[in-house]
């Protein structure tokens, strides 16, 4: 039986495109990820994984299809994880949450408090579909508008997570933002998966992502440095391109050539596929 769903903005939407591809992956006889919770999630909603031509395409094999989401999820839970254990008094920021459930999956410690921001109708959905924890604290909130940090401690280090948001905010606005975290917080680390300004242009021109694209309102970039440029006191640590990953060997073997000679370029692998990117404070 579906739930009947909110009417969702196209920024919005992306978080089904994102979850879904998370239950797909969970679907396969190896998954790269494992989310089953995501599976039941979108069977508990009853949503249309065929809204997304991207998912519905039978001209890729489905280990292909959730690859870049899925794998880029399982670097983020191995960062967040790292860090909580070298933290375990710090706050984890999940930015654009969705109807993720990172926090689940990574297991912190008891001592972090883990806040999920997102829209308030996804928060809603939220507390209907994830399960409750002492720890987890659900953020109603548009993040472009500065009020809503104020309610966010300010005296521990904290870890900001970023998973396909960059898309959904302007420039200026993904900046600003940014830079009142940083302010906000004694220390910590960012991790985002960055978007090459032809990967974004891609995703308002081609049918594949249609319903979404009128949401993706970034620009993108092509050099992670620029965040130092555009951040007070953010530090570039780490740079993962998922054509290098070892979790390649799992596609198929026209995936596994074309990521193969794509690895060999810095540059042709920011365009091809996302940036997983990790930085200080």
């Amino acid at each position: 039986m579906s739930m009947t769903l909110p009417e969702f903005t196209p920024a919005q939407e992306s978080l089904f495109l994102t979850l879904g591809s998370r239950a797909l992956d969970s679907r396969l006889p190896r998954p790269f990820l494992g989310d089953t919770m995501a599976d039941e999630i979108i069977t508990t909603t009853g949503y249309r994984l065929d809204n997304f031509p991207t998912l519905n395409t039978k001209a890729l094999h489905l280990s292909s299809k959730v690859f870049d989401v899925a794998v880029r999820a399982k670097r983020f839970d191995e960062m967040v994880r790292r860090f909580v254990l070298r933290q375990p008094d710090a706050l984890v920021l999940d930015l654009g949450a969705g109807l993720d459930g990172r926090m689940f999956r990574v297991d912190p410690p008891p001592t972090i408090d883990w806040y999920d921001i997102d829209f308030p109708a996804v928060v809603e959905l939220r507390r209907q579909l994830l399960p409750e924890s002492a720890q987890a604290h659900a953020v109603g909130a548009d993040l472009t508008d500065p009020d809503w940090l104020d309610a966010i401690p300010d005296d521990r280090p904290a870890l900001l997570v970023a998973d396909g948001l960059v898309p959904f905010l302007a420039h200026n606005d993904f900046v600003s933002l940014l830079n009142r975290l940083t302010a906000h917080f004694p220390n910590g680390e960012l991790v985002l998966n960055g978007y090459s300004t032809y990967a974004l242009w891609a995703f308002r021109h081609t049918r594949a992502m249609a319903p979404i694209a009128s949401g993706v309102v970034n620009d993108g970039f092509n050099d992670p440095r620029r965040l130092e440029r555009w951040v007070d006191g953010l530090t570039l640590i780490d740079e993962i391109f998922l054509t290098r990953a070892p979790e390649v060997a799992e596609l198929t073997p026209v995936g596994r050539l074309t990521s193969r000679v794509v690895a060999r370029s810095a540059r042709a692998s920011r365009i091809m596929r996302t940036m997983v990117l990790r930085y200080r404070f």
